[in-house]
């Protein structure tokens, strides 16, 4: 649930930020989507003198929100606590170091490490058989046992899973695990993921600890395969995101500053180069490059696969930056693009509802859809059905209910997400539950009439930490008020 209304997310401007800096004296330079300091975290003890332009700046702040992050002691707070720590330094007190010592993530990290142990690696499998019909089950035949040792990839024989590991880039200690397993539903193969830490704690940039101080190049995948295909292929560093062409977690920008040039090659499907252009924004255009998925661009896996030159592919990434004017030149691949293309043009199938699809096309981002109809005909119960099926299939969701309490709407949709009647079986409510959590959803905590600047804010907000595409407002009145109705808001 994001923060609730009583205090909005108090917003701060990348000039104010600056000013602040100045004022207390505190070095930084500009990055590309965060400013850099020294951190108040390691030179914030008794026997330290206080930063210098020679210290070296391991804490970012991000230049739109102002939270921060320390990559040297992984402290990281929001702008307000980057202040509080640093009126607490001027009054001789040292910072509070923010280690996570909860109980969950520390459950999380003895289990990762009980699987890890257990796990092994692909070549020291009981026989070459084995080996090799594990690697064609995954598709990774052509990935070379030095890539898979490189990278540290495993496999769990019980599990029939592939082990990625996520390891501090700070010291090299185990903090989590991403489990990947292949499912045949008829002829179509698919991969279903499971991670340690849960879903939204699981911050992993899958191979950065092999990312040297020195590397200025970096191509950015949407799938730990494809990282492991485009390093074998071509050499250059690569790193997947830990949620795919889903979302790019706001925490690991700090960590994309050393690059001086990004490529984005997410997937071979629109969706992944609809998400390449929403995260080159906050990436910072003018460093990104983006791969446009094709027939001859597929991603980087099949790529390999199909022999294929990935080299060749990345030579011929497009800048993200458009200039304000353009020429059909410019523009003839994406025409093109969307020629090959209709069917995915059209936007996200609903899985549930074929006839919507007729008359929709499909989910498309930039679109407005207004439901009506006399109260009690079920719109909020449609409409959450039909936004559950969008949830499901990956699409990052943002509900505000001004009408029903989000409680009330959590069950509705808990209810149809599982299909039957949980308060008839509630052994099984931790079980849904778990699956459930790990929708991209995300619940508003407005009630009742709002200002419409404070939703506005909030969705902004929304926008750019949780790479929200689909907004849900229910209902238009509510949130409007019933006294200037005559007013066209």
């Amino acid at each position: 649930v994001l923060p609730s209304p009583e205090e909005p997310v108090p917003s701060v401007s990348i000039t104010e930020i600056r000013q602040y800096l100045r004022a207390q004296g505190i070095p930084f330079h500009d990055g590309y989507s965060c400013l850099h300091t020294p951190s108040l975290f390691t030179v914030g003890r008794e026997d330290q003198p206080p930063p210098t332009a020679s210290t070296p700046y391991t804490l970012f702040i991000d230049k739109t929100t102002g939270s921060f992050l320390c990559t040297a002691t992984l402290a990281e707070g929001t702008w307000q606590d980057f202040q509080a720590n640093v009126e607490l330094r001027h009054h001789g007190i040292p910072p509070a170091s923010s280690e996570e010592s909860e109980e969950d993530m520390r459950q999380a990290r003895e289990d990762a490490r009980c699987i890890w142990d257990r796990a092994l690696p692909l070549w020291e499998l009981l026989d070459e058989d084995e080996t090799n019909k594990t690697k064609a089950m995954f598709g990774i035949s052509l990935v070379t046992d030095a890539t898979l040792k490189r990278f540290g990839v495993r496999y769990l024989r019980t599990a029939k899973s592939l082990v990625f590991p996520w390891f501090s880039p700070r010291d090299a200690t185990l903090k989590g695990l991403k489990l990947v397993r292949v499912e045949k539903k008829g002829d179509t193969i698919a991969y279903v993921e499971e991670t340690l830490p849960r879903f939204d704690s699981y911050r992993n940039l899958f191979g950065l600890p092999l990312i040297g101080r020195r590397d200025t190049e970096m191509v950015l995948t949407g799938w730990e395969l494809d990282a492991l295909a485009l390093h074998q292929a071509t050499g250059v560093a690569s790193l997947a995101l830990p949620r795919g062409a889903t979302c790019l977690p706001p925490a690991l920008l700090p960590y994309l500053e050393q690059f001086k040039r990004i490529t984005l090659w997410l997937g071979e499907d629109l969706r992944s180069w609809e998400a390449a252009k929403l995260f080159a924004r906050k990436l910072s255009l003018k460093r990104c490059s983006l791969v446009r998925p094709g027939n001859l661009q597929p991603r980087p896996l099949e790529a390999l696969n199909q022999g294929l030159n990935l080299t060749k592919i990345l030579r011929a990434a497009l800048p993200a930056s458009h200039k304000s004017i353009v020429s059909f030149r410019q523009l003839r691949e994406e025409v093109f693009g969307e020629l090959v293309n209709t069917e995915q043009v059209a936007g996200v199938k609903w899985a549930r509802f074929p006839e919507l699809n007729k008359l929709l096309k499909g989910h498309r981002r930039g679109e407005l859809t207004v439901f009506t109809g006399p109260t009690g005909s079920g719109k909020t119960t449609f409409i959450s059905e039909y936004a559950l099926d969008l949830c499901m299939q990956g699409v990052c969701t943002l509900w505000g209910s001004f009408e029903i309490n989000n409680v009330r709407l959590a069950k509705i949709m808990l209810t149809q997400f599982a299909r039957r009647r949980l308060e008839d079986q509630l052994e099984l409510y931790d079980e849904w539950a778990d699956r459930f959590e790990d929708l991209p959803l995300y619940f508003m905590t407005f009630h009742g009439q709002q200002n419409i600047k404070t939703v506005i804010d909030t969705m902004h907000h929304a926008v750019y930490m949780y790479d929200i595409t689909h907004v849900v407002v229910d209902n238009l009145q509510f949130m409007m008020g019933h006294e200037h109705l005559s007013v066209d808001r």
